[in-house]
């Protein structure tokens, strides 16, 4: 009768769970991004699907990520934080399963004429030898370590969106520093380039100054504007310096030279960014998908907390070998074992209990807040990088037209001054013009390419694909023995 009776009791263990289920809170969804121009099909592969190395096309810019990726100390803390995380949940798992200990002991015994007489033969004082395991097993008949172990999977699961969106974060942040760090080299080229012109121009000026033809107004005048453009070149070297520090502490490094690859103008541009369906979103940036994995975890915890409330039923063994003589110790006749189940029901705990499941409940709304708000912040970035993607686009366009245009006037300027027609306030103006809109168009670049790998972190792309080169360091593919739907294993950087 005994054996049957176990069985059922094992039956019914975790029959009873009890916490509310999970079910992903509904959100007005819209049907498209503002700001896309020309919606993508629902199948349709968008710019966040695609891996860095797909999107950034600069191969200088490519061996900086996988440096990045590999040394960066944000990216191996993200990947520390998994092996934390990995570690905890199977803490929580273990304790779903039986607890076996063992032991054993030699102790020697006294007491005083009136006291109770230690052992059995009515001495009072002795040695006593013993060894044995004991055998304890909660059974989950309301669910509350099996709430935990789901809870601790969930946490696991978001620190490993958390890294993946360290690694977006990196990847975007050390794309963004290498293109301004680009735009800084060509603000560098062209004032060189200024001051190179201005120099020619201000030995014509002194050499018609001492013909006669121009005066010493027009000589200052032209010593201002290679006095401007050389002003111009230390500030940018500064600004070029600055800019490599900040990408070597990204890649984890001391300060020092960066490698360059494609000038800015030869980084490729789409004409147009398919931004996909917005419902899209919420499966693909790691934001969301760790917000919405703690939502899991404070659900769990609902069901935890409220499992404290019933009894804790454990069913207990132990069993070993005891005696006052060493040798008699393995005698089958020094044994012992006993068998038992424990029931232990809270009566009065000064309320901890319920408050504790009262302060569960909260943290859980306050997981549907913050999942609720990740998803609004998260349109709101797409619809912000896809407008300014297209207005910064149609200002680079018009900067182009205005930069033509102040480089034919200053053509025209400096034939009708060479030919006495015009003053030569008329150069200096059109030629400080002219190198405003120069390093205008060299900014309107950047910030177009900038808009671009804004949008490219709004859609969820930037993470490393574990399936496709380059190999980043974190999880693995989980083993073939492990249980369906289990956390994948860690190794170690």
């Amino acid at each position: 009768m005994r054996r049957p009776a176990v069985l059922c009791a094992l039956a019914l263990a975790g029959a009873c769970r009890v916490g509310p289920e999970y079910a992903r809170p509904e959100y007005a969804t819209p049907g498209q991004f503002r700001g896309d121009v020309e919606p993508a099909a629902p199948d349709a592969k968008t710019m966040g699907d695609l891996a860095w190395f797909d999107v950034f096309e600069d191969d200088a810019l490519r061996e900086l990520i996988r440096i990045a990726v590999e040394e960066n100390y944000d990216a191996r803390l993200a990947a520390e934080r998994i092996l934390e995380a990995r570690a905890l949940y199977e803490v929580a798992r273990g304790a779903e399963l039986p607890t076996v200990d063992g032991g054993a002991s030699a102790a020697y015994t006294g007491v005083t004429r009136n006291g109770i007489p230690a052992f059995p033969t009515g001495d009072r004082d002795g040695m006593q030898y013993a060894f044995g395991a004991a055998f304890s097993w909660e059974l989950d008949f309301w669910g509350r370590l099996d709430s935990a172990t789901d809870a601790a999977r969930a946490e696991l699961l978001a620190t490993e969106e958390d890294r993946r969106l360290v690694l977006q974060v990196l990847v975007t942040d050390l794309a963004r520093a290498y293109f301004e760090m680009r735009e800084l080299d060509m603000e560098l080229e062209i004032a060189q380039a200024t001051l190179a012109s201005r120099k020619k121009s201000l030995d014509l000026v002194v050499l018609r100054n001492q013909e006669g033809v121009a005066n010493l107004v027009e000589v200052r005048q032209a010593e201002v504007l290679v006095t401007t453009a050389q002003q111009q070149i230390p500030d940018t070297e500064r600004q070029i310096e600055q800019k490599e520090n900040e990408i070597s502490t990204l890649l984890g490094r001391n300060p020092g030279p960066v490698a360059r690859g494609r000038a800015l103008v030869e980084q490729g541009v789409p004409d147009a960014v398919p931004a996909g369906l917005p419902s899209a979103l919420l499966d693909r940036r790691p934001d969301i998908r760790a917000a919405e994995q703690r939502l899991i975890a404070a659900n769990a915890q609902i069901g935890e907390a409220k499992a404290l409330l019933y009894p804790r039923i454990a069913l207990t063994a132990s069993g070993g070998f005891a005696s006052e003589d060493l040798g008699d110790l393995l005698d089958g006749a020094s044994s012992f074992w006993d068998v038992g189940l424990a029931l232990t029901q809270p009566i009065f705990n000064g309320g901890r209990l319920r408050a504790n499941v009262r302060a569960t409940e909260s943290r859980q709304r306050q997981a549907v807040i913050l999942y609720l708000q990740t998803l609004q912040l998260a349109f709101r970035e797409v619809s912000d990088a896809l407008v300014g993607y297209r207005k910064l686009r149609e200002f680079r366009d018009q900067q182009e037209i205005l930069t033509k245009t102040l480089e034919d006037q200053q053509r025209l300027s400096n034939m009708r001054y060479r030919g006495g027609v015009t003053a030569y306030l008329e150069v200096l103006d059109t030629d400080r013009q002219l190198f405003d809109a120069q390093l205008g168009l060299a900014q309107a670049q950047r910030n177009e390419i900038l808009a671009l790998v804004a949008l490219y972190r709004a859609l969820g792309g930037g993470w490393v694909d574990t399936q496709a080169e380059p190999a980043a360091p974190g999880p693995p593919e989980p083993p073939p023995n492990e249980p369906a739907g289990e956390p994948p294993t860690v190794k170690r950087n």
